[in-house]
């Protein structure tokens, strides 16, 4: 592009036109902001605080969730709380060495709580850990 200085040069301007780019960089952030929260699919416990908490260990254990609604969640799977020891029969089957991870919402009353925990001992699991927020 040529622009007149009044000297009768012709001058060329070379800068670059920014607005595109503005505009597909805003574009792209709004698909980003839609689409981040769809990302996360995992079940909502507020776990209780406790002072430590050992680390589980390496080996990929099960999860047994106990959200806030009395709902029963094996690894994000929805099953019926009296279903829960049959699947967890049929898990232990497959695998003998198998390692659950149980969390509960603080606010699930106890009762929930110990008849998972029975579930859990009759289906023949002896590797349970007990999953807590860590910052008492």
């Amino acid at each position: 592009m040529a622009i007149s200085t009044g000297s009768g040069n012709a001058e060329v301007l070379g800068e670059i036109n920014i607005t595109p780019l503005v505009d597909v960089m805003l574009v792209l952030m709004v698909v980003f902001i839609l689409t981040a929260p769809l990302l996360n699919n995992a079940v909502r416990i507020n776990l209780p605080k406790t002072a430590t908490t050992a680390a589980p260990d390496a080996v990929k254990a099960v999860t047994v969730s106990l959200d806030g609604e009395g709902r029963v969640f094996i690894d994000k799977r929805e099953v019926a709380a009296e279903q829960l020891e049959q699947e967890l029969k049929q898990l232990a089957a497959a695998n003998p060495e198998l390692a659950l991870s149980l969390q509960a919402d603080e606010a699930v009353p106890y009762k929930p709580v110990a008849k998972a925990m029975a579930a859990i001992s009759r289906a023949g699991i002896s590797k349970l850990s007990v999953l807590t927020a860590t910052g008492g």
